[in-house]
């Protein structure tokens, strides 16, 4: 029942009659990558600086400064039925002072029961027609990050983005897009950060398969493919700041805060017309650059309260801790979807191997 209903959920969202530009398209990119900046609720866009910086601010790639570096993320949503995979490599390039980077994200849902010819043409239900499908978003992200004209107080970098999602027999699609982010570190210790992402908007283009997805039922015929086989993704603003603070010889802490700015209406707490704006805090807890802990807030949004009808701000916590140790670095965060207090939550894992460290 569960994936019946998951795979409504994906099919509506593909096959609606809805304009080509969409609140929601790519979603799967804004999740994020690696359990630390989900542990912080995403409050790293001016403080991430290594192999996980592509899908929050690739401008922190220039944190990669030897050797290279590898990652990798595993998670699963709704009790395992989706899951969620991040893979990425980052090299500094020697001769050009930046640094380059090629990431993988996938968002996958298997199984979905397929009840499109469940009712044959002469209204007559046949169970043996229902079989299944899976449903995947795939993202490949090249990213170089750079100082504009040496200057190191200001770090730059961009993605280039390219897209495939793939609805099981009904439906494919192809997208490419950009992303602009920077980072300026103050002489007083504040780092500020921002990323722009599909600054250009990100195009898909969709090719549906009318056989597969067509059902005819008394002669009506339902499932019609949607008139637009291009959507746009519009750009998406995200501002922090951030700075280190030494407690003691041992402990640090490095806390951010900062909004999200989406150009659309939706649900945020501050929403018009033109944009909606959310904000978002999070911190790290380091111990001798060893044993880290984190929490953060995001993803504030008014919801209505279906049994009472009362409007209330919903957030999403998160926290996580992680151990680092020559060179190698293992990371896990949870968190609240955040819909009412309810009780799905979501584990993330993600494992990084930095060789400048591992070789020392």
């Amino acid at each position: 029942m569960r994936k019946l209903f998951f795979a409504a959920l994906v099919t509506s969202g593909v096959f609606s009659e809805a304009q080509i530009v969409r609140k929601y398209s790519n979603e799967f990119l804004n999740i994020g990558a690696g359990a630390r900046g989900l542990a912080m609720g995403g409050a790293v866009i001016s403080n991430q600086n290594d192999v996980y910086s592509p899908m929050w601010n690739p401008a922190g790639l220039i944190g990669v400064d030897r050797d290279w570096q590898g990652a990798a993320m595993h998670a699963e949503y709704f009790e395992s039925i989706a899951k969620y995979d991040y893979i990425a490599y980052a090299k500094p390039l020697d001769n050009k002072g930046g640094v380059f980077a090629i990431s993988i994200v996938r968002l996958g849902v298997d199984n979905i029961l397929n009840t499109t010819q469940l009712i044959d043409p002469e209204g007559n239900i046949d169970y043996d027609k229902i079989t299944s499908f899976s449903q995947s978003d795939y993202a490949a992200l090249l990213s170089y990050a750079f100082h504009p004209g040496g200057n190191q107080k200001i770090d730059v970098g961009v993605n280039a983005k390219l897209v495939y999602r793939n609805v099981g027999k009904f439906a494919s699609g192809y997208g490419f897009g950009f992303d602009l982010g920077a980072v300026y570190h103050s002489d007083n210790g504040w780092n500020y950060g921002a990323v722009m992402k599909d600054i250009t908007t990100t195009v898909n283009f969709w090719t549906i398969n009318q056989k597969e997805l067509s059902a005819v039922v008394n002669g009506e015929e339902f499932n019609p493919a949607p008139k637009d086989k291009m959507e746009l993704t519009m750009p998406k603003l995200n501002v922090g700041m951030s700075r280190n603070f030494e407690i003691n010889r041992d402990l640090e802490l490095m806390p951010e805060a900062g909004i999200n700015v989406d150009f659309a209406k939706t649900a945020a707490v501050i929403s018009t017309d033109f944009a909606s704006i959310t904000p978002y805090a999070g911190a790290e807890l380091k111990f001798q650059d060893m044993i880290f802990v984190r929490v953060g807030l995001n993803r504030f949004q008014t919801i209505t309260d279906i049994e009472n009808l009362k409007r209330k701000v919903s957030f999403q916590p998160s926290a996580g801790i992680g151990i680092k140790y020559h060179g190698l670095t293992l990371d896990y965060a949870i968190t609240n979807s955040g819909i009412g207090g309810s009780n799905f939550y979501s584990n993330f894992f993600s494992l990084k191997l930095d060789m400048g460290d591992f070789r020392n």
